[in-house]
């Protein structure tokens, strides 16, 4: 644990609890479980085993979905309307009214989820090809979508009343996938703060942003008896500068904040007993200003040996891991994918649009295709990673017609596809081809998705046993050879094109793998050859 000069937490062991200390000695967490495996510590959470079923599932599909959709005005909108000049205040000064008078929290109570059908949804993307579902439970904006315990700004108590985590939890359930929970509320403490804000120029100069209300504030308004500063958690001194990572001029979270975020992940455990959890955190939240994310993780992997007979069945994942990191939590990357194979499975986030739901986007078809997501995905499972994929919810609880219809496609590739896809594993090389011999460094928490472009000269390999499967990455229109594949480095028996019965003309020699020109090809994203070796 790394020492602030703001908050220094100590663990000790009283029992089966787990009390986290800081200077006004106040207790910052509640007890935890009273049976255990893993404790809150790096060398404890290093006995955890990614389980198999997540690494033969690589593909899921998210629903990163909450108010922020509500305004089809894309990515961190809680935050971009109060940023006097943007494109999101100009748009909001417009449509709800100065952020002085109308902030985020009326964006919530204009969010009513009125056509959202999860059941629909998830069976959806089940047919798509998803193995696992995941479900945002938070995002930065702090409002809790579940009938939360510990924070009163809930979407049972405000906007759409409805416990949305329970209904997606139930749809995932019933299309028998496992069910994911992603939790982005560790940072609001600092990336609101432009709420607590005012404009610098015109007729609204000085006067302060909504995150300074108060309880006392709300007489006589929708949100009556509701705490602005609950939602907003801005009853602080705010950072100097800005960044991701805590520490550097950026405000250190109190004892209290981190002790209610704390409660609200073990409520949402404890309720929904995830088969799955995602923090937006670097390593885990609040760290290392805090160790309440090595609580979590703790309690988390206890919880779910201890409601799954003692098998773990969990998966956790965290960002900018180091390697030794990487044996306790799953190693995620944001928008891209490491170069090589890894060593230990993990898993790209990425998105067809924005995270949130952005009318532009779809007017302007700026969507990835299925066949840029196809292609994606095969690259990522040869190197031993899972592709979670977000599509983009309407406020109102719907997808849009474009949106399906690449679902549609990306459902039609799998159907012929999918063995090369599921249940495999990274052969000798992930691949070889242009792509696979350019630089393409991870930043940071990924973020270098899309600089490759891919070409039916681009080979990706996945093995199942004595199966090889080849993707090359397009339509080709002439011979194929394979370098790789040559005498002495694999013996082949047999070639033979998924989704097509097509006889194949191949030789092999000792500098590769022929496949004379295809007369019929079955699709023109990826065609995947399937090869018997000996």
């Amino acid at each position: 644990m790394k020492a602030n000069s703001l908050l220094l937490c100590v663990t000790i062991m009283l029992g089966f609890q787990h009390v986290c200390f800081c200077q006004t000695n106040k207790p910052v967490l509640a007890a935890q479980a009273t049976d255990h495996k893993f404790d809150a510590t790096w060398q404890s959470l290093r006995e955890y085993r990614v389980p198999e079923w997540f690494r033969n599932a690589k593909f899921g599909i998210w629903a990163h979905w909450g108010p922020q959709c509500q305004p089809e005005q894309g990515d961190w909108y809680a935050r971009g309307m109060y940023e006097e000049g943007s494109d999101q205040y100009k748009w909001h000064v417009a449509n709800y009214g100065h952020p002085s008078k109308a902030g985020f929290k009326e964006v919530i109570n204009d969010w009513k989820a009125e056509n959202w059908d999860p059941e629909k949804l998830v069976a959806l993307y089940k047919r798509t090809g998803a193995q696992y579902f995941f479900a945002m439970a938070n995002h930065h904006d702090n409002l809790d979508l579940w009938d939360s315990k510990y924070q009163s700004w809930n979407s049972v108590r405000v906007g759409p009343k409805k416990d949305i985590i329970a209904g997606w939890a139930r749809a995932a359930k019933n299309n028998n996938l496992p069910f994911g929970l992603s939790i982005h509320a560790s940072h609001a403490w600092m990336w609101y703060e432009p709420s607590q804000g005012s404009d610098k120029n015109g007729p609204f100069k000085g006067v302060p942003y909504d995150g300074k209300l108060t309880r006392e504030d709300g007489k006589g308004t929708w949100w009556e008896g509701l705490d602005p500063q609950e939602l907003y958690a801005q009853n602080h001194a705010l950072s100097v500068g800005w960044q991701w990572d805590w520490g550097q001029g950026i405000s250190v979270p109190s004892p209290e904040y981190c002790t209610k975020f704390y409660n609200r992940v073990i409520d949402l455990i404890d309720r929904f007993n995830p088969d799955l959890l995602y923090f937006d955190d670097t390593v885990l939240p609040l760290y290392p200003v805090s160790d309440v994310g090595l609580q979590i993780a703790a309690y988390y992997y206890n919880h779910n040996l201890a409601t799954h007979n003692d098998q773990l069945n969990a998966v956790l994942f965290g960002k900018i891991l180091n390697d030794e990191q990487k044996k306790c939590l799953v190693w995620d990357i944001e928008r891209g994918a490491p170069e090589q194979i890894q060593p230990l499975a993990w898993q790209t986030c990425s998105c067809i649009g924005q995270w949130h739901y952005r009318r532009s986007v779809y007017e302007k078809n700026e969507y990835k295709s299925a066949a840029d997501v196809i292609r994606m995905l095969i690259d990522i499972v040869s190197k031993n990673g899972n592709l979670l994929l977000n599509i983009p919810v309407r406020g109102d609880g719907t997808i849009d017609e474009k949106e399906v219809a690449i679902l549609e496609d990306i459902a039609a590739w799998m159907t012929v596809n999918g063995e090369s896809i599921f249940d495999t594993r990274p052969w000798d090389i992930f691949g070889e081809g242009p792509s696979a011999e350019a630089s393409n460094p991870v930043k940071e928490q990924g973020f270098n998705e899309g600089n490759l472009k891919y070409t039916p000269n681009d080979v990706r390999f996945t093995r199942k046993g004595n199966i090889l499967y080849a993707s090359v990455m397009g339509a080709p229109s002439d011979k194929i050879f394979i370098k790789s594949l040559g005498k002495g480095k694999i013996r082949i028996r047999r070639i033979e094109m998924l989704g097509s019965a097509e006889k194949l003309l191949w030789k092999q020699t000792s500098n590769g793998l022929t496949i004379e020109k295809i007369k019929a090809l079955p699709n023109n994203i990826a065609t995947v050859f399937k090869i018997q070796t000996q």
